[in-house]
């Protein structure tokens, strides 16, 4: 095989396999709750656990990447990751109830907590800085593909075979990845004398755990009035800012928040929460608009987001190019207004709109997606020392999925009160559901459009640094 790839493009192979299989899986299961509900006999909310179990244990096990790959090596804490999310997988297809599955989703998210963040810390290990930006836009490929067609796939299974392939599906390619990643991705020099951060462990858990629980618990404006969420969403603040005290005292600490005086890094993290809000956002108003708006299927939902997924995974790659070339200023910033315009302009869409306007719209927004999520990510990370690149990873990480659920949540309940709200003064409630969307669509569009000078900054900080190097040099 290295005969056919430089040993360091088997490494972004490897960690393609396992982050694709990951997220793939994740996204495939959204569509199967219904029927997940009859093959349990269960509840909307008993089922929904085995969507939110897994959001929760993967935040939660994220902060640990940093000092588990520090002290454990991060190829074989990554290998472990994939070994328990093929366990967790093969378990799965044989759960005899609700509980037991929701029990090996769990397993599956504390893999995926272990190896997301150790995926980017192993490429930057194999590949130099004027080189990252290709090698992360090949491995974001799976990052940014795998949500849009995820939902295509699972419906797919769904309808034509049994719930069980939705786990044995993720198996054969896990053990591809487990042993190209055992064969080629490289033993990282381990930190001696580190110790472990317990206080600052278990405030950031119960504060990522319950916020994420709480945002799994809302699909609707009543349900921010529960005393539960409430208390969950108060107790996750109040753990994270005792966090936040602890990490910014102690000496070795769980995360350490000093990367956040790097503008660069800080600036990439927010363009990295803006558009996981937009692809998320997008991923859940876009089924809606297909099918409660033109009564289409969800073949034809799927091939609406296939432009978007190809458009992505091209100019992703694209993108790295240009960030190792000319850096991150106009990649990023031109990705940005790209996003922010089709976003926006999916926010006038009407009962006559074609849908060759849809997916033209849809084939933008990968383009800009593809343009501005790694190559920000990828600078933001460039900016940083190399001993803080898994910490790094794992912070971006944990905010990344905090907002992508923030968003969902966000943009649900609002979807839900603006189309009870607009039918009292339409006709039908396809008109109110049009209107509730293309609301949705302009929020998220004005928050593209409210990013655009960070990637601007990001690209003027990050040509700071690079002439700081090499005057250093």
């Amino acid at each position: 095989m290295r005969k056919l790839f430089p040993e360091k493009w088997l490494v972004v192979i490897a960690v393609l396999l396992g982050t694709f299989t990951i997220i793939l899986n994740n996204s495939m299961l959204n569509p199967a709750v219904p029927h997940l509900m009859k093959v349990f006999d269960a509840d909307a909310v008993s089922t929904g656990w085995v969507i939110t179990i897994f959001m929760v244990t993967m935040g939660v096990t994220m902060p640990l990447t940093g000092y588990l790959g520090d002290k454990y090596g991060k190829k074989k804490l990554y290998l472990i990751g994939l070994l328990i999310f093929i366990t967790g997988s093969t378990l799965g297809s044989f759960s005899w109830d609700l509980n037991s599955l929701i029990f090996f989703r769990g397993l599956q998210g504390v893999a995926g907590g272990l190896m997301m963040p150790l995926s980017m810390a192993l490429i930057f290990e194999a590949f130099p800085r004027n080189e990252r930006g290709l090698a992360t836009g090949i491995w974001g490929i799976a990052a940014m593909m795998a949500p849009t067609i995820g939902p295509t796939v699972g419906g797919f299974i769904i309808e034509t075979g049994s719930w069980q392939w939705l786990f044995l599906f993720n198996v054969p390619t896990g053990l591809l990845g487990l042993v190209i990643g055992a064969m080629y991705l490289k033993n990282t020099n381990k930190v001696n004398g580190i110790s472990f951060d317990k206080w600052g462990f278990v405030t950031v858990t119960a504060g990522v755990g319950a916020i994420l629980f709480a945002l799994g618990r809302i699909s609707a404006l009543e349900h921010f009035t529960e005393p539960l969420n409430i208390g969950l969403i108060v107790f996750g603040f109040i753990s994270l800012f005792i966090f936040v005290k602890i990490e910014n005292r102690i000496e070795q600490p769980l995360l350490d928040l000093s990367i956040f005086k790097n503008k660069a890094f800080t600036y990439s993290v927010w363009v990295a929460i803006s558009t996981s809000l937009a692809l998320f956002g997008g991923i859940f108003l876009i089924p809606l608009l297909i099918q409660h708006v033109y009564g289409l299927g969800a073949i034809i939902t799927g091939l609406i987001f296939l432009p978007a997924a190809l458009c992505t995974g091209i100019f992703m790659t694209i993108g790295g190019r240009l960030l190792d070339r000319k850096g991150p200023l106009l990649v990023v910033t031109s990705g940005l207004v790209v996003t922010a315009i089709a976003t926006l302009a999916l926010g006038f869409t009407s009962m006559e709109t074609s849908l060759a306007a849809i997916f033209v719209l849809m084939a933008l927004r990968g383009v800009g997606q593809g343009f501005s999520t790694m190559p920000a990510q990828t600078a933001g990370m460039n900016a940083i020392p190399d001993q803080f690149i898994s910490r790094g990873s794992a912070m971006n990480n944990v905010l990344r999925q905090m907002s992508s659920a923030l968003g969902i949540v966000f943009i649900s309940i609002f979807y839900e009160v603006r189309r009870v709200q607009v039918y009292a003064n339409v006709e039908t409630m396809e008109q109110a559901s049009l209107q509730a969307i293309n609301e949705g669509f302009i929020i998220l569009g004005i928050i593209a459009v409210v990013t655009i000078p960070f990637g601007w900054l990001l690209g003027k900080e990050s040509e700071k640094l690079e002439k700081k190097d090499s005057l250093s040099a």
